[in-house]
């Protein structure tokens, strides 16, 4: 398969699956399309998607359609498309027992800090999620540029637990 043929699905999981890998999730269906395909997950989901990560995404033209706050449990099921890569996006996700992925797939821990624990102001509220949109927004810039079709796997999962420190 070559570069330009090649299709890659990525997994984001947060606890909640209600800000931070929604927004994830959003990010990446818009600038990684069409080589990536992107969904997000939660070991624990919230009853519903935050407003103010819709807002965000909303404010950076992305589409909004069709998120949901879902279990991962979805992605571990027979069916189920095989994930290339998964990520972790808050410390919570990261330190629990995750389904066995089918494939196994790459995986890395990008935590971004939670804007949903913030309490404040809604003006404090509202630039915690933006910090988080962006945090999550440069971290996929980071990730499309690699050449992932020409790396071996150590240096690539190397490359992609690089991306989760920026």
């Amino acid at each position: 398969m070559t570069d330009a043929e090649a299709r890659y699905n990525v997994l984001f999981l947060c606890t909640g699956n209600s800000a931070r890998s929604i927004m994830a999730e959003a990010i990446l269906n818009r600038k990684g399309r069409p080589t990536f395909t992107a969904y997000s997950a939660g070991s624990h989901p919230a009853e519903t998607v935050r407003p103010e990560a819709l807002r965000q995404l909303a404010a950076a033209h992305l589409s909004t359609e069709g998120l949901r706050s879902k279990s991962w449990d979805e992605f571990a099921q027979p069916g189920a498309p095989q994930m290339q890569f998964v990520f972790t996006v808050c410390d919570n996700a990261a330190s629990e027992v995750c389904p066995i992925w089918p494939g196994q797939p790459m995986t890395a821990h990008w935590g971004v800090p939670d804007p949903a624990a913030v309490d404040g102001t809604p003006e404090e509220i509202e630039k915690a999620f933006r910090d988080a949109f962006m945090i999550l927004d440069r971290r996929i810039n980071l990730f499309l540029c690699l050449p992932l079709a020409n790396l071996d796997k150590l240096a690539t999962k190397k490359e992609i637990d690089s991306i989760g420190r920026q």
